[in-house]
């Protein structure tokens, strides 16, 4: 008897998904090191390199982990398919790595980083290394093995988290006692940006030498038929995913020519990517549900009453986002510890980015209709809608508002993608959300919040007593809407 394969789908999307929310939770727990050991300005600059790496990381991996799942499945040699991509990831990485390294002197010129070319090294290297090891990482799902898959990954995560301990609480000390070591020559005498890139650098480095027996076992041959096929292919799929990356990574790199004059750009970055950080827990959240959600809806497309079925988990997806939106707002004063001192300036953008990241989940939901319908060539126009207004919204305001601006910008962006793929969603796929209980659970929650934010101080003690029974009284709200329909709901 053949297992279920819906079942089978499902655990190893458990199992993907593992290696994805322990990275996005270590990334969290980074968090205080950073903020307690650098600078605002240091912490900036970190952040503009790792939008680069976000951005161009799409550009060199070309849309070829996308493209060897289908030419694998349509080839029968698929080792072919994957040699193919592994040499033309490999070459582009490696002409790229040398430009950066030839260049790294004018690079870091006109950066304003006269004295750290070895960062731009650094960062293409762990361009060209992520680039290699994501096709390998693709041609392990695609055989199937999600098991090894979140191993390697987590090998990964786990190296870069014991490289980032070492740098920031073993080596200052090293170097106070060593000024003449040979590590001054990879990273500053004392802790600041070049430590969390050199860390990336490393666990990159253990990547792809974990990777080292699978690439002995792929014969390297190159097909030119295939490869243009290939590449005719994946190259739209990466133009594709570009207007995505960019809405989310471009306001860092804006901050060096929009903040406000008189502003120090780098501490603004700084200020804005560790408020950012503490709304990512609302992502960690839409992040589990994604791993979920997208086998289900599949599995039960085409089932009687499907689309009431996707309409009634978009109610409770939006009900309990906005109880997290509540628990981080209502707790901040706690959560705030795990960020230094000097960056809890941006505590202000945190309700501005938890929101924006709810729409953006619900945006998940409505998506689904045109994966659904086979429509994905609709997913291009959706996020392309929203790159304009993030754009336009920093130009125009980031000068004035700074860093506000930027979450503005998310908001505002992710809200213009919901209401174009509502739209479309409507025409070519229509599903029966009930849009006034949505915005009734996002009221109801801005309004909780708007209580406790013009609340007046009334002591620790009632301060938190009252906050805790809005809470239950939310959670008691939606038990009471929603106890009909959960009684009525078959998953």
């Amino acid at each position: 008897m053949s297992s279920n394969p819906l079942k089978k789908l499902a655990g190893e999307t458990a199992i993907y998904g593992f290696s994805t929310i322990l990275a996005r939770v270590i990334n969290f727990v980074f968090v205080p090191i950073y903020t307690y050991s650098l600078t605002r300005e240091n912490y900036g600059i970190a952040t503009e390199f790792l939008a680069y790496i976000a951005i161009l990381q799409v550009v060199l991996t070309l849309g070829l982990e996308t493209g060897c799942f289908r030419f694998a499945n349509k080839t029968k040699d698929a080792g072919k398919v994957f040699s193919n991509a592994l040499i033309t990831t490999g070459v582009l990485s490696l002409g790229f790595l040398l430009l950066m390294v030839i260049y790294s002197g004018t690079i870091s010129q006109w950066l304003g980083y006269d004295s750290y070319k070895f960062v731009i090294v650094y960062v293409a290297a762990i361009l060209a290394m992520d680039s290699v090891t994501s096709i390998l990482f693709a041609k392990l799902r695609f055989e199937n093995r999600p098991v090894k898959f979140a191993v390697f990954k987590s090998i990964k995560i786990f190296s870069e988290t014991t490289f980032n301990l070492l740098l920031f609480f073993a080596v200052p000390a090293y170097l106070a006692k060593n000024p003449g070591s040979f590590l001054t020559s990879f990273i500053s005498s004392t802790p600041d940006f070049t430590y969390i890139l050199f860390a990336i650098f490393l666990s990159a480095v253990v990547s792809l030498i974990i990777f080292i027996p699978d690439l002995f076992k792929i014969k390297l041959s190159f097909s030119p038929k295939l490869w243009r096929e290939m590449m005719l292919y994946s190259l739209p799929i990466m133009v594709a995913g570009l207007p995505g990356i960019l809405n989310d990574f471009i306001d860092r790199p804006l901050f060096r020519f929009f903040s406000p004059d008189g502003n120090i750009w780098e501490a603004d970055l700084g200020v804005f990517q560790a408020g950012i950080k503490i709304a990512t827990l609302m992502m960690l959240f839409i992040q589990m549900f994604r791993f979920a959600a997208e086998p289900f809806f599949f599995s039960r497309e085409g089932d009687k009453g499907s689309k009431e079925l996707y309409a009634k988990v978009m109610e409770h997806f939006t009900a309990f986002g906005m109880l997290i939106f509540l628990g981080i707002l209502f707790y901040l004063d706690i959560i705030q510890i795990v960020l230094g001192k000097d960056f809890r300036e941006g505590l202000s953008i945190v309700p501005i980015m938890l929101l924006s990241y709810l729409i953006l989940g619900i945006n998940f939901n409505v998506s689904m209709w045109y994966k659904l319908s086979g429509k994905t060539n609709y997913a291009i126009l959706i996020t392309t809608a929203g790159l304009p207004v993030t754009i336009a919204i920093n130009i125009i305001f980031m000068p004035l508002y700074s860093y506000h601006a930027a979450a503005w910008g998310h908001l505002l962006s992710y809200l213009v993608m919901l209401l174009v793929s509502i739209r479309l969603g409507n025409k070519h796929y229509p599903i029966p959300y009930r849009w006034g209980r949505i915005a009734g659970y996002i009221v109801t929650g801005l309004a909780l919040y708007a209580v406790v934010a013009l609340m007046p101080d009334l002591g620790v003690v009632l301060n938190y007593s009252i906050r805790t029974v809005l809470i239950f009284i939310y959670i008691l709200t939606y038990l009471k809407i929603e106890k009909i329909s959960l009684w009525k709901l078959k998953f």
